[in-house]
């Protein structure tokens, strides 16, 4: 692959995974709203490792500017890793934030990201190889231990992955959803949250770093944070168990009157 696009590239994990992705000789499109923040990466980023950076300045959040973003990938040159990782969280529970705030949050880490792989789709498939990163959260497993919303759009991202990965596998697409665990971002500030207050919080580069390595194992989804593969085999296992189950005419007989 030689051109990745990185949503949220600016700071934290976006700008990891740039890092990363250039010192692998990809060619780069970053995208987020700091315009010097990208500009700077980008400079440095092609200095250091030969690549070329473009950068877009975009507020994901706002449908014009997404749509450029979605332009860019169908229309310019060939997008053949994408990584979906610009994500935020609100301060406040569900109850107290306003509907606006939830409206920007569905639009940043739901349909962002599904919009940028749509357009992404089609051309991998023609090409027959590409590669899509959808960067979640462990909390998707546990929205109720996570004030708001933030936990249900991180399992849409979950459930989008497998989706995507079951259509777009036999068609050349790799997907993998990474899911971190608590990790030292800008998130936890502007979330309310003093990250120092949290146990366990990994390091950036660590974390994208371990995705990394998850990816080159094509792996379908990585959790760096989880010591055991096994307790994920063992998820994977009792879901699909359960489907046959569902294929019933009739109510299940512990629902008898």
């Amino acid at each position: 692959m030689t051109t990745a696009l990185v949503t949220g590239a600016s700071s934290g994990i976006g700008a990891v995974y740039a890092d990363r992705l250039a010192a692998r000789g990809h060619d780069l499109v970053l995208v987020a709203r700091a315009t010097d923040k990208l500009r700077e990466l980008a400079s440095r980023l092609q200095s250091r490792h030969s690549v070329s950076a473009e950068v877009i300045t975009a507020d994901l959040t706002d449908p014009a500017q997404l749509a450029k973003v979605e332009d860019r990938i169908r229309k310019g040159s060939a997008i053949d890793l994408l990584v979906n990782n610009a994500g935020a969280n609100v301060a406040g529970t569900f109850a107290t934030v306003d509907a606006a705030e939830l409206d920007w949050l569905v639009r940043l880490n739901v349909i962002a990201p599904t919009l940028l792989a749509h357009a992404a789709v089609r051309g991998m498939a023609a090409r027959g190889e590409g590669a899509i990163v959808n960067v979640g959260s462990v909390v998707g497993f546990a929205p109720e231990h996570f004030s708001g919303i933030y936990g249900a759009t991180k399992s849409y991202v979950l459930t989008f992955s497998h989706a995507l990965m079951a259509e777009f596998g036999p068609k050349g697409i790799y997907v993998q959803a990474v899911l971190p665990a608590a990790t030292r971002t800008e998130i936890w500030a502007r979330s309310g949250r003093n990250v120092d207050e949290i146990p366990g919080v990994m390091e950036v580069d660590d974390l994208v770093d371990a995705a990394l390595v998850g990816f080159d194992r094509r792996e379908p989804v990585t959790i760096p944070a989880l010591p055991e593969a096994a307790q994920w085999e063992a998820f994977e296992a009792a879901r699909h168990a359960m489907l046959p189950g569902f294929a019933n005419a009739k109510p299940a007989a512990r629902y008898a009157a």
